[in-house]
């Protein structure tokens, strides 16, 4: 119990330390505004739902929207409804002594990062079912808005990592369950190709 309790300790210290080094190193004043705005079009899952909701109107992108906006709304309920509430983590500028946080204070638990886990469920969706000219920069997009939650210190590491890894899961199961049978099979074909390689 002791060892347990040590890892979760050492966890936590590196969490607030990682945090900091951000402040310190990658904050800049004229890169304040941009992060603000990139860590905005997270909130309540806005952006994403734009996307899907373009992507329904070109029938060929049609699927991929109406999974990307059952992947965002899964993830969503999951994250706020039911993981939050049980883990109940208080926020690293509520702890982490020196850090800022450089938005308004959030009134939601700390852990898993909802922005995160909307983000890559359904960034990975998309990633998945349309070509990689649409799927890299929504993914990117994922990435970049995961990290500004750490810039503007409003979530740990490991409150986005843990959130990254369940939305692409989530985002992954939409997939293959009901994504579209042309996307699947090219992503069997390079699977195949993968493990003949090695």
């Amino acid at each position: 119990m002791q060892m347990l309790h040590d890892i979760l300790t050492a966890i936590l210290n590196a969490d607030g330390n990682i945090l900091l080094w951000i402040q310190d190193n990658l904050r800049f004043s004229w890169l304040n505004p941009v992060m603000i705005r990139i860590t905005g079009l997270g909130n309540h899952g806005i952006i994403w739902i734009i996307i899907g909701v373009v992507l329904l109107f070109p029938r060929k992108t049609r699927r991929a929207g109406i999974l990307s906006l059952l992947a965002l709304l899964c993830a969503h309920l999951l994250c706020n409804e039911v993981l939050k509430d049980y883990v109940a983590r208080i926020r690293p500028y509520e702890v982490v002594d020196g850090l800022r946080c450089i938005i308004a204070k959030e009134n939601s638990w700390s852990f898993p990062s909802g922005h995160a886990m909307t983000a890559f469920a359904a960034a990975v969706v998309i990633f998945k079912s349309r070509p990689r000219r649409l799927g890299v920069p929504v993914l990117a997009l994922a990435f970049v808005i995961s990290f500004s939650r750490l810039y503007v210190g409003v979530h740990y590491p490991t409150d986005v990592i843990f959130g990254a890894v369940m939305g692409t899961l989530i985002g992954l199961a939409f997939f293959w369950i009901l994504g579209d049978r042309k996307y699947k099979e090219r992503a069997r074909r390079k699977a195949r190709r993968r493990r003949a390689r090695r």
